[in-house]
């Protein structure tokens, strides 16, 4: 009888959850500058099956449009927008949909073919479950905030968006640490590190970083306080307090961007003290120290981005080249935190 547990690995396996991973950096990057373009409200109905297709035909374009007028991102942000410039803003929110149709195919067809042909090694399926949820999560989760933005607001709300970027990020991170289980097969010896908690906590903090970074985007609060390193020429913004704490927390434009740069002052630190500390370890293999000096180079070249990013007003191609090298550093950081917990 043929066992469940072929083996103890499948490169097979680890290969289809990587091109998974980069499917879902696509997603980050469309994602971003499907925000930065204005265009996520455009399409205001959610329909899984049928919207595969774009509008076909100048009615149903029509149509389309009608619909965007009556949200309140039309009357008070684009009130004068042609037809053309629509279909632009919808081209970037179609693309961002079909993309994560074509993630989900790409994940559940060969999670299928896989499972039938019981290629998944069993120590892998509770990670497998959690993949599983976190994909169906996300397009969940992703309508919950396009619709937040459809009644009252002329943007998605930031703490929806925050939970939004927040899944996708914990996929990407789940995928890569799955995906190297898969293709190395289970550690042979493990043996207590201070490596290993080390590494987590800057993957948490890489993890934080990017939330913090939704409420700013969610906010639009890079488009305020725009020079560095004082805001305004103040040391802390003005307007930090909000009507309450969650006010403050989620919806203050200075107390978002206040706690987005303290915490990456922090990362920095911690992932180049990290960096140098690894480097001259004995303990650690070469692959373990290489890892940790790229964590902590990305982390060096996503906050010079992030400066950039913020003085000069958030132009497309910096807030996307911020938003995609965050999930390069996530994906390092993980690969780092995975590495250091084998011998």
């Amino acid at each position: 009888m043929t066992s469940f547990l072929r083996s103890d690995r499948s490169r097979a396996v680890a290969i289809w959850l990587l091109i998974t991973a980069a499917l879902v950096v696509a997603m980050v990057v469309v994602g971003g500058a499907t925000r930065l373009t204005g265009s996520g409200l455009s399409i205001t109905q959610w329909k899984p099956i049928s919207g595969v297709l774009p509008p076909l035909g100048d009615a149903a374009w029509q149509a389309e449009f009608a619909r965007y007028r009556a949200i309140p991102q039309f009357r008070f942000v684009n009130p004068d927008m042609t037809l053309a410039q629509f279909r632009f803003i919808y081209f970037w929110e179609w693309s961002h949909r079909l993309l994560a149709r074509v993630m989900g195919t790409v994940f559940l067809l060969p999670l299928i073919w896989f499972a039938v042909r019981r290629e998944i090694p069993r120590r892998l399926w509770a990670q497998m479950g959690a993949v599983t949820l976190l994909l169906a999560l996300e397009p969940i989760v992703g309508w919950w905030m396009v619709a937040s933005g459809l009644e009252t607001r002329v943007y998605v709300a930031p703490e929806r968006l925050m939970l939004h970027l927040g899944i996708a990020f914990a996929l990407l991170g789940a995928l890569v640490w799955t995906a190297l289980d898969a293709w190395a097969g289970q550690a042979r010896q493990t043996l207590p590190s201070p490596w290993g908690g080390r590494a987590l906590w800057v993957v948490g903090l890489i993890y934080l970083q990017i939330l913090l970074g939704a409420l700013v985007a969610g906010n639009q609060a890079g488009l305020v306080y725009n020079d560095w390193p004082l805001f305004a020429g103040h040391l802390l913004p003005n307007d930090y307090a909000g009507p309450g704490l969650w006010a403050t927390l989620a919806h203050s434009r200075g107390a978002v961007q206040l706690h987005h740069r303290l915490v990456a002052y922090l990362l920095t630190i911690v992932a180049v003290l990290m960096g140098a500390s690894a480097w001259r370890s004995s303990y650690l293999a070469a692959t373990s120290r290489s890892l940790a000096l790229g964590v902590a180079g990305l982390v060096l070249v996503q906050a010079a981005l992030g400066i950039a990013t913020l003085m000069a007003r958030v132009p497309i191609g910096l807030g996307v080249a911020h938003q995609l090298t965050a999930a390069l550093t996530l994906c390092l950081a993980v690969a780092f935190a995975w590495r250091v917990r084998r011998i």
